[in-house]
């Protein structure tokens, strides 16, 4: 706006300057040396004043370009980025899947050393305790006390499951498929039937009348890990 009324204020004062010298020139029939200098002064004046009514509309168009280009610039480098923060997904006792195995996984040596994302997400999908889970392995293969038990090191049995492939105990073709294969029975043959807790698990599991004491001891260290 400010540029558009000085642009506006020299052209009128140019156009009056002209309008002045042609009512001079109409009410004088004749120029004579003098007349003659003022009519070249006056044609200097105007084409002076045209020239700087030129330029200052250069320089405001200037102006405004390079105004212009700095909103624009502005504009470029305070936009935000736009960033997609995946939401926490917590899955047992206020802790995420990687926690979860983070934590089993500090309490997992020899073949189960690196299990605790396998058995984690075993567990959260069949509705079973990893604490408890973990806990039973650790007890019935001995792994958290130095080398693992007979069959868990050549049967992959992690759980002490009874059947065949291994004696009298049941075999597995590899470690994945002994954790997957205790968990499952511990959700098919405990935790489906309303088995869920150490104490109503105990009675059914093992003979060891101290059994439910031992397990709850380990999950006790697997909590505090």
């Amino acid at each position: 706006m400010k540029e558009g009324k000085v642009i506006s204020s020299v052209l009128a004062t140019v156009a009056v300057g002209m309008i002045s010298i042609a009512l001079t020139l109409e009410s004088n029939n004749y120029l004579g040396n003098e007349d003659m200098l003022a009519t070249n002064i006056n044609e200097v004046n105007i084409k002076d004043m045209s020239t700087s009514a030129s330029r200052i509309i250069k320089d405001t168009d200037n102006k405004k370009t390079e105004k212009d280009n700095d909103v624009k610039e502005a504009k470029m480098e305070i936009a935000p980025a736009s960033v997609t923060v995946p939401p926490r997904v917590e899955v047992y006792e206020k802790m995420t899947m990687e926690e979860l195995a983070n934590k089993l996984n500090r309490s997992l040596s020899n073949e189960l050393a690196g299990k605790g994302m396998l058995i984690a997400k075993k567990c959260i999908e069949l509705g079973v305790d990893p604490y408890v889970a973990t806990a039973i392995m650790l007890h019935e293969t001995g792994c958290s006390q130095g080398a693992c038990s007979h069959i868990a090191r050549t049967c992959h049995n992690f759980g002490g499951q009874k059947g065949s492939g291994c004696g009298a105990y049941q075999a597995y073709p590899s470690v994945d498929a002994g954790i997957t294969g205790m968990i499952t029975n511990l959700h098919r043959n405990f935790y489906s039937r309303g088995l869920n807790t150490i104490e109503t698990i105990g009675p059914r599991y093992a003979e060891s009348p101290v059994w439910a004491t031992r397990i709850n001891g380990y999950v006790s260290r697997l909590r505090a890990a």
